[in-house]
């Protein structure tokens, strides 16, 4: 696949906050520490896609303040093809809110901003896209008109309507998700595991620690994690889904992409922030040889 990857979904400003305790309802407790960084799952996938030098394009709704934040050259210092960008006026990019005390309990609040506006937008066709977490009407557009999707639903499924879900999946190549999404999924559509994977050629199942299950013409490939001391696991899918894809662009077989997909997300845990620790092709490649052997390319 020589074009663009293009990745659907949130380029979001994520604000971190440590806090002593989280807060019940007419309670406060003081914020010990916080930082503001890049992330949003699409925007982290197109990121994470660019530094391993692969070509990623962004389809997102950005605010006014994408580029005062440093974010938009952020990503373009990275080469990530921003062509597609929808840039909303007088709107605020989306923001991401997570409160966490010393014992890791996190409290999470999501504003969506400028993505709700995903809703009345015109939608590209494309070749290959991996639709991340997005608006649920506007990802279902996409999905119809695309020719290869990668699909996953994420946190979002939640605002998923049973109609938009169901239009994804039909239209779905390859659908990444973790064991929980995958129950919501066959609760939502009354479709079964086995329907899942008659009507979706390829569906990657995340286990946390436990790695990864590729299910693929009746066969269960197993890919484990890539162990290292974890800081922050939450980059870790999309590191995942980003080594992933670019592997299986590059033709390799899908037990290769899911070790590499499990290297490149070692990268992302070692670090708070989901694109503060972001591999080149030559870091990951390294890693990888030194827990599955010589890499074939």
């Amino acid at each position: 696949m020589s074009g663009p990857i293009d990745v659907v979904g949130h380029a979001a400003l994520d604000y971190l906050f440590e806090v002593e305790h989280i807060a019940s309802p007419n309670e406060s407790y003081p914020i010990t520490n916080y930082e503001v960084l890049f992330g949003g799952g699409a925007a982290n996938i197109a990121a994470a896609m660019a530094q391993l030098g692969g070509n990623s394009r962004l389809v997102a709704a950005v605010g006014d303040d994408f580029s005062t934040s440093g974010y938009e050259q952020h990503l373009v210092n990275l080469g990530v093809d921003l062509s597609l960008l929808y840039h909303i006026e007088g709107e605020e990019s989306t923001k991401a809110f997570v409160y966490t005390d010393p014992n890791h309990n996190q409290s999470s609040y999501f504003y969506w901003g400028s993505s709700s506006k995903l809703l009345g937008m015109e939608t590209p066709a494309l070749d290959f896209v991996h639709l991340a977490p997005s608006e649920a009407s506007f990802s279902a557009r996409v999905a119809q008109k695309s020719e290869f999707v990668s699909f996953d639903p994420g946190q979002d499924l939640v605002t998923y309507s049973k109609e938009h879900l169901i239009t994804i999946l039909d239209n779905t190549d390859i659908l990444f998700a973790n064991i929980h999404e995958v129950k919501r999924v066959k609760e939502m559509t009354g479709r079964s595991f086995d329907d899942l994977k008659q009507s979706i050629s390829t569906i990657v199942v995340t286990c946390d620690s436990s790695g990864s299950k590729i299910y693929h013409k009746n066969k269960k490939i197993d890919i484990p994690v890539v162990a290292v001391k974890t800081v922050d696991p939450t980059g870790a899918g999309d590191g995942y889904r980003a080594g992933f894809l670019l592997a299986f662009s590059k033709g390799l077989p899908f037990e290769v992409c899911g070790k590499i997909g499990s290297t490149v997300a070692s990268f992302e845990v070692e670090c708070v922030g989901c694109q503060t620790n972001l591999p080149t092709w030559g870091a990951m490649k390294k890693r990888y040889e030194e827990n599955f052997g010589a890499l074939p390319l």
